[in-house]
């Protein structure tokens, strides 16, 4: 017999039938959130759950009689609550690396739209303000030969870091643990925190949410960058005090900020960000391609085959692998 699967969202042809393949198979087919009390209903009798962003806790694992493995399609898993699930008998694994290059194209999108001004320029186009050849109030920032400031040096902090390479920009990272053999490898320079804030031209967000980076940028820290600096996340909205963010931009005290990710997802239509000409705002789609998301089904999919039919667990989490 089958072990059987509930999936959350909804996959590729090819995922879909890669799981089937294996599993007695149940899909979430709706594009809204699934509601907790059909969740939990579904989950009574499965032993292992695929998709992205549903909270996994003591309240959900009560509900399931024998789930043994919950595999998110997606690199971040701040929806874990790992002290229940290791308390649970659950295991929780994600889709490492599959998304660097694409969320590096998103930053450097941001790093350039939010320099010169491209939402601000584009609505003024459009508005029909362009009248005389005069460009001087349209000048904004050059990004090749910048100092770039990478707070997060993980796989996707170095992909953006080679990227930067590419700009002749001078990148200084701060991070955890430090990393000679990538400072060598990638000729970057590691700095402390407040040293990268102070100095850089580009200050990019790339850490996971956790109880160490929970608000770890707030009204000191913006505090502490140059008046023509911008500021890019693309890591998670609880990462930065989103109100200080809010308060250096309607002083004009930074040049801009690029935000892939907000406190409140989906955005409130009152959040004064959404009022800032010094903004360059999209919807937490750093990951936002069909071949990036397929791929990631695909590794989150491989992982429930792994563990449920070889008994090998790949793509543990790292708070979970280190308490297991």
């Amino acid at each position: 017999m089958k072990h059987k699967i509930y999936a959350t969202n909804t996959m590729s042809a090819r995922v879909r039938e890669y799981l089937e393949e294996h599993f007695d198979l149940d899909v979430w087919e709706r594009s809204e959130w699934i509601p907790k009390d059909i969740l939990f209903e579904k989950i009574r009798e499965v032993d292992g759950l695929f998709g992205h962003g549903v909270p996994i806790n003591k309240e959900l694992i009560s509900h399931a009689g024998r789930l043994r493995i919950v595999s998110n399609m997606s690199a971040g898993y701040d929806n874990f609550n790992v002290g229940d699930m290791i308390a649970g008998g659950v295991i929780g694994t994600h889709a490492p690396g599959q998304m660097n290059e694409t969320v590096a194209d998103l930053v450097f999108g941001l790093m350039i739209a939010t320099a010169r001004r491209f939402a601000e320029l584009d609505r003024y186009t459009r508005a029909g303000k362009w009248l005389h050849g005069d460009d001087t109030p349209l000048f904004g920032l050059d990004v090749f030969g910048k100092k770039l400031g990478i707070i997060g040096l993980g796989q996707l902090g170095e992909t953006v870091a080679k990227r930067a390479g590419c700009f002749n920009m001078d990148v200084v990272y701060s991070s955890r643990t430090r990393k000679p053999e990538v400072e060598n490898r990638l000729s970057i320079a590691h700095a402390s925190l407040d040293e990268l804030l102070a100095t850089s031209d580009f200050i990019v967000l790339l850490v996971p949410l956790n109880q160490q980076t929970s608000r770890m940028l707030g009204k000191r820290e913006f505090g502490l960058m140059k008046k023509t600096a911008v500021f890019i996340n693309a890591s998670r909205g609880g990462t930065i005090d989103e109100q200080a963010l809010i308060e250096v931009l309607e002083k004009r005290k930074i040049h801009g900020a690029g935000l892939d990710v907000f406190d409140q997802e989906p955005v409130s239509p009152d959040n004064p960000l959404l009022k800032l000409d010094n903004t360059v705002l999209v919807p937490h789609i750093g990951s936002a391609t069909a071949e990036t998301r397929d791929r990631m089904a695909m590794v989150a999919a491989e992982s429930l085959v792994s563990y449920l039919i070889r008994g090998d667990a790949i793509n543990v989490v790292a708070d979970m692998k280190a308490r297991m």
